[in-house]
């Protein structure tokens, strides 16, 4: 057993969550519902990608099977990714998207900014970097709650339908489990509770300056990203994402 072995699955489970938001925001490309939106998700997507690959080239070398990060990320099959459920969910319409931005920025930025300070300086270099870019997609994925949330009736009952929607894939969101707990008393990880009442605290807070209810906190899902259980939706999103390194593996650029 590889002494590492708690170590690389932190780390493939936010590289894998960064990775399938980034591949979900670049859905849109050709599709947003204006141009300068479009450039924002494009971007935003590609911070997301670009911080997959710092985390899973660290897991690589963890791991020291011979495999590199573009393969973690391109041969996996759906039950070895450690994403989180609600990354792998639809676009849906702009409302949808907006959502789970939002929830995924609030506690991905509570992550990295306690990912900072962890002992390990790999990780706590990574996240810092990331941090910078993510303080700007929590603020702008915000923003647009507001907008939406406290506009027209009609994005209000789209916002009201989207947090529906999504909201039951909070669950990974606010709870860590023991291999986090075990991290975080080691120094390496975030303190799973300590991530779960700030990123309660910023929902709550968004939400009320958009005049949205907080649904009462998710329960208990028999799905489990972090165990590689995931929903129907990351096949189909793994044979679009993959198709082409699967179909000429020594292709080079």
């Amino acid at each position: 057993m590889n002494p590492n072995s708690d170590l690389i699955e932190y780390l493939l489970r936010l590289g894998d969550s960064a990775l399938i938001q980034g591949q979900r925001l670049c859905e849109w490309c050709g599709k947003a519902p204006a141009l300068e939106e479009e450039l924002a998700l494009m971007n935003v997507g590609l911070d997301l990608v670009g911080q997959a690959r710092n985390w899973l080239d660290y897991a690589a070398e963890l791991l020291a099977d011979g495999r590199d990060a573009d393969h973690l990320a391109f041969r996996r099959d759906e039950r070895a990714y450690r994403n989180l459920l609600l990354v792998e969910q639809p676009n849906g319409d702009y409302a949808v998207t907006i959502v789970k931005q939002f929830l995924f920025d609030a506690w991905h930025f509570q992550v990295l900014h306690a990912l900072s300070d962890s002992s390990d300086a790999r990780i706590a270099g990574i996240a810092a970097k990331a941090l910078k870019e993510v303080t700007y997609h929590l603020r702008r994925s915000g923003e647009w709650v507001e907008r939406l949330g406290d506009g027209t009736e009609e994005s209000h009952r789209r916002m009201l339908a989207a947090i529906e929607q999504v909201w039951r894939f909070t669950v990974e969101l606010a709870a860590g489990d023991e291999l986090e707990q075990r991290l975080a008393d080691a120094g390496v990880a975030a303190q799973p509770e300590a991530i779960a009442s700030a990123w309660r605290a910023k929902v709550a807070d968004t939400f009320a300056r958009a005049t949205l209810p907080v649904p009462a906190p998710a329960s208990h899902f028999y799905l489990s990203g972090r165990r590689g259980v995931h929903s129907e939706h990351l096949g189909a999103l793994l044979a679009e994402m993959q198709f082409l390194p699967r179909a000429y593996p020594d292709a080079t650029w």
